[in-house]
């Protein structure tokens, strides 16, 4: 299966699923709701006047974020429709942003060899990717010395738990794919997607660090979160916008966030050393 067209139809079929939807709430967007975690704006730093490429942008909201904050924003998406609902999006919020369309593997090339501060992934980003190491690989290559990685992403170890409590084993950690899925709806509800076949691929916290340290980025922090996004399990307790496991119950990790510099002196700020919590 050609995995990267199946996924760009279905991703098509998505955009004008999730712009009309509540959970993306683009009118709340518009009149200046942020779309950022705030631990991914603290472990950021200050992005007044930094040069921040998006890759796997989606329709640009966090992208914009972003550019709120004083970034220069460039963002990149393999979906024809999601980028035009990006630039539509940013021309209606009055904010300045440059949207490319381009397979992640071929940024390097979309983007004009252009360089940047901070090179940015948000959740969900990753299971789209076959290969990890070409990933980190491009990633390296469009930033400048001294710039930084900031990936965001949920925990794979979330992925192997029991989908009715998330308290046992019930999948493979090591079982990379190809996974096929056909499903009927995106994961915002909302009416049945034209093209519903999607091609997914597992990837351990282990594959990620050694792919990014591979392509020659120092690993300044691993941080695992206890908390999640969204009822990734119906047990989770909703908890400001943040779900999390009951009080007194075990944890896992359900999401994760890593920094990793280019070469040259470190980004002003920056942990120093891979730590975990």
């Amino acid at each position: 299966m050609e995995y990267l067209e199946v996924n760009r139809a279905n991703w098509n079929a998505r955009v004008p699923v999730h712009v009309g939807s509540d959970f993306y709430d683009v009118t709340g967007f518009v009149a200046g709701r942020s779309r950022l975690r705030p631990f991914e704006r603290e472990e950021v730093g200050d992005v007044s006047g930094r040069r921040l490429a998006h890759l796997q942008c989606h329709f640009g909201l966090d992208t914009l974020s972003w550019a709120r904050l004083g970034a220069e924003v460039t963002g990149l998406d393999f979906s024809d429709a999601a980028i035009e609902q990006a630039a539509a999006i940013a021309a209606k919020c009055g904010v300045p942003a440059a949207f490319v369309t381009a397979d992640v593997y071929d940024a390097v090339e979309a983007l004009g060899a252009a360089t940047f501060d901070i090179v940015y992934t948000g959740f969900g980003a990753l299971v789209w990717l076959p290969d990890l190491a070409r990933w980190a690989e491009t990633v390296a290559a469009l930033l400048k010395p001294g710039g930084f990685l900031y990936l965001a992403e949920f925990h794979p170890f979330a992925d192997i738990m029991d989908d009715a409590t998330g308290t046992t084993v019930a999948y493979d950690y090591f079982n990379h794919g190809p996974h096929v899925w056909e499903e009927p709806h995106t994961y915002t509800g909302g009416e049945i997607l034209d093209h519903q076949t999607s091609v997914q691929f597992q990837h351990g916290i282990g594959d990620v660090v050694t792919a990014v340290s591979g392509a020659g980025l120092r690993v300044e922090f691993l941080h695992e979160h206890d908390h999640t996004l969204f009822q990734r399990y119906p047990t989770l307790v909703a908890d400001e916008g943040e779900y999390r496991f009951p009080e007194g119950s075990p944890k896992i990790p359900l999401m994760y966030s890593l920094r990793a510099s280019a070469g040259g002196a470190g980004p002003a700020g920056s942990a120093g050393g891979m730590t975990s919590r």
